[in-house]
């Protein structure tokens, strides 16, 4: 007998591409339910047999709009290839579970949908398959019930003829039936039932016959169900169909799907009515429980996504005045608390944090689930929820600040709580949860241990984020960055000594972006390393070009800044030198800048890279000096040649007279930088008084607004072509 994983393992080694993803996932279908079905069909025929409703499957996954109902003709297809075991049922909604997204998630062509759209509606399938099945199993049964029942009442007929020998056959199917079955007369007295229903009713021969139907109400009953009964007695009808309880003897709840059908003499006059009961209450049970497995989860306990969906989605759907608040919770550090004590002592964790969100929600309108991992959310819903939604998040971090003893250990839980709040029809499931999200993350990156209220401004701010982060690889390929110039000033002559690449993002959208709004994003993701080796060749063969066309004048230099990324490639040293080689610059021409906080604390395995390249000749410029709180002392250790103090320090000389404060710093900087041989390059000059002051006080060089702000290379280009005339 397979599992679905041996059948997926059996599956791997078929053919890929869409097709062949597609067969692999029919295959683990059959391999899983093939030995719970009977038929006299080979494992590869039922194979072939499997692949339209893989097809269908994929075809529904992906659809626009999302339409679960194709799964329920699934559902019936299985019935009517004899795949009638409830365990078939099991293995197929197990199989559709785990293998479903992974081999046909990919399979729906342009417009990919998001891993968690496909998992919500992979779960709607799984419900739509297993209705459509339990639909089809019914039918199938009701089909053989009407069979018996016309078999009842031609017996019953042609006893009116042949009394004797239709009594018999009547008898036999009566009694032999596997179904109950029971007649009454149009008061609904009961006149005969077999043994198969007198079972279903606890056996017991007082609480079926001598009863009348009408003794047999239900609150679950369903509206019509009496309707319908007033009609068939009253001739108006010849029979119905409905799902039906009823309470047995001993209290407990009988399930059926009853047929009853009018019995007419042979005038057509009504007479008897004739009840035929199948007994659904495992049936009713096994899909209670696949539905409560399918919404609810496994570890916890607590609703999972897709019933939390199905409840914010009615909580979002409410009549006017209606209000909801949302609470995402994200713990803080779990992923610590997995990785020292480990998985099992993480899983008791959540179970425990679990019951705590549990206590905290237990008003009407509330609800907690949980999403997956350690993030849960919080529902609440009602005309006041602008209170309660606040009350409800401090709850929770009240809730979450006792210690949690696990291994004989006190573990500390914080967590950090988006909260969305609004009025009812405004927005849509996944939006609000996007909004909660984002706010979560806002919290949790300002100290965690702490509630934040959503802000539209901030959501748009995230979204483009998000976007930027996702369009970087691909600029990179189409072309999209470009690199300014800025000159590096001698601040005694005024001449050009070399120029800082800045690089730029040319977006289709948002226009020219500066790098404070994609460098982040870039060293976050890892694109920072290709995007910065791209920027040493463009700028290094700048440089070289600028040489070529300048070969009488000095040396001109090229800074390039390195990422904290950057710094711990392991291609740093190798790249420089290919870059430089292939441009046929020299080593002494690049200069590169490394900011004063990335070397805070920098042991000797970073720095070694930046030792080989300044041994090389490659100048090392220390970025934004003064920022870092560095101690001074260790700038003896570094390998740099050139101190690039910080603006914020030389801002105070913009103006006549200059702040002395400022002029002391800087005064006290320079001195201390020549007396270690290092070059003082000052960013942000933007007057000529603060100019003077810098050069009076012995800065070497210089950039800013005041010289050029930064620009095509043919600027720089201009620049040069000035500084020799």
């Amino acid at each position: 007998m397979s599992t679905p994983a041996e059948a997926a393992a059996g599956a791997a080694t078929e053919p890929d591409g869409p097709e062949g993803r597609l067969r692999r996932f029919a295959t683990i279908w059959s391999r899983a339910i093939f030995p719970a079905t009977a038929t006299s069909l080979t494992r590869p025929e039922f194979e072939q047999r499997l692949l339209p409703l893989a097809r269908t499957l994929n075809e529904a996954l992906h659809a626009r709009p999302f339409d679960p109902t194709p799964a329920q003709e699934v559902g019936t297809a299985l019935v009517g290839m004899h795949c009638t075991d409830p365990d078939a049922l099991s293995r197929t909604l197990g199989v559709v579970d785990a293998y479903l997204v992974l081999y046909c998630g990919g399979l729906g062509g342009s417009g990919e949908l998001a891993a968690e759209e496909r998992r919500a509606r992979c779960a709607r399938l799984q419900h739509a398959l297993a209705a459509g099945f339990a639909r089809a199993l019914r039918e199938r049964t009701l089909t053989e019930q009407e069979a018996i029942a016309r078999s009842a009442m031609a017996a019953r007929s042609d006893a009116q003829q042949a009394l004797h020998a239709s009594e018999e056959r009547f008898r036999a199917v009566f009694e032999g039936a596997a179904i109950g079955i029971g007649i009454a007369d149009l008061e609904g007295n009961v006149l005969e039932v077999n043994d198969t229903l007198m079972q279903m009713f606890g056996g017991l021969d007082a609480a079926v016959r001598s009863r009348n139907v009408g003794d047999w109400g239900h609150p679950e009953d369903a509206p019509n169900v009496w309707k319908l009964y007033g009609e068939l007695v009253r001739g108006e009808r010849d029979h119905y169909r409905v799902e039906k309880p009823y309470y047995r003897g001993d209290g407990t709840v009988l399930w059926t799907n009853l047929t009853v059908s009018l019995l007419r003499d042979a005038e057509g006059k009504p007479q008897y009515q004739l009840a035929l009961m199948e007994d659904t209450t495992e049936r009713r049970l096994l899909n209670l429980r696949l539905r409560y497995e399918a919404t609810h989860d496994a570890l916890t306990g607590l609703p999972n996504r897709t019933l939390f969906f199905e409840r914010l989605e009615k909580a979002l759907s409410a009549g006017d005045g209606m209000r909801f608040g949302l609470c995402y919770l994200d713990l803080d550090g779990f992923k610590a608390v997995n990785d020292s004590l480990g998985h099992s002592a993480g899983d008791r964790l959540l179970v425990e944090v679990a019951d705590r969100l549990q206590s905290c929600a237990t008003a009407p309108g509330e609800m907690v689930a949980r999403l997956g991992g350690d993030e849960f959310v919080a529902l609440t819903t009602g005309p006041r929820t602008e209170r309660e939604v606040d009350e409800l998040a401090a709850r929770i971090l009240a809730a979450l600040s006792s210690p949690i003893r696990l291994d004989g250990r006190e573990i500390t839980v914080r967590g950090s709580i988006g909260i969305v709040e609004g009025p009812a029809g405004e927005r849509g499931p996944a939006e609000v949860l996007r909004s909660a999200d984002i706010t979560m993350y806002r919290a949790k990156s300002a100290g965690g241990n702490r509630f934040e209220l959503a802000d539209a401004e901030a959501d748009a701010r995230a979204i483009t984020r998000h976007g930027l982060t996702n369009a970087l690889p691909t600029a990179l390929e189409r072309g999209e960055f470009f690199i300014e110039y800025q000159p590096l000033v001698h601040l005694h002559d005024g001449s050009v000594h070399g120029a800082e690449a800045l690089v730029r993002w040319c977006h289709p959208q948002h226009g020219v972006l500066g790098p404070d709004r994609f460098i982040p994003l870039a060293e976050h993701t890892g694109l920072i390393v290709p995007l910065g080796r791209w920027v040493l060749e463009e700028s290094v063969r700048q440089a070289r070009f600028w040489q070529q066309r300048h070969a009488d004048g000095g040396p001109l230099r090229i800074n390039v800044n390195l990422s904290p990324t950057q710094l711990h490639h392991p291609g740093l040293v190798s790249d420089t030198v290919r870059v430089l080689e292939r441009a046929g610059l020299e080593p002494g021409a690049l200069c590169l800048e490394v900011t004063e906080s990335a070397l805070i604390g920098a042991d000797d395995d970073l720095l070694k890279p930046l030792r080989q390249l300044a041994e090389m000749g490659v100048d090392i410029a220390l970025d934004d000096f003064g920022t870092g709180y560095s101690n001074l002392a260790n700038l003896r250790r570094l390998p740099v040649s050139v101190l690039k103090l910080d603006r914020s320090f030389t801002r105070g000389m913009q103006k006549h007279p200059a702040d002395p404060v400022d002029v002391k710093i800087v005064e006290g900087i320079v001195s201390l930088a020549h007396s270690l041989e290092l070059a003082v390059t000052v960013e942000g000059v933007e007057t000529g008084v603060q100019a003077a002051q810098l050069r009076a006080l012995g800065c070497d060089t210089a950039q800013g607004w005041y010289y050029a702000r930064p620009g095509a290379p043919d600027r720089i280009h201009s620049l040069l072509l000035a500084d020799a005339v």
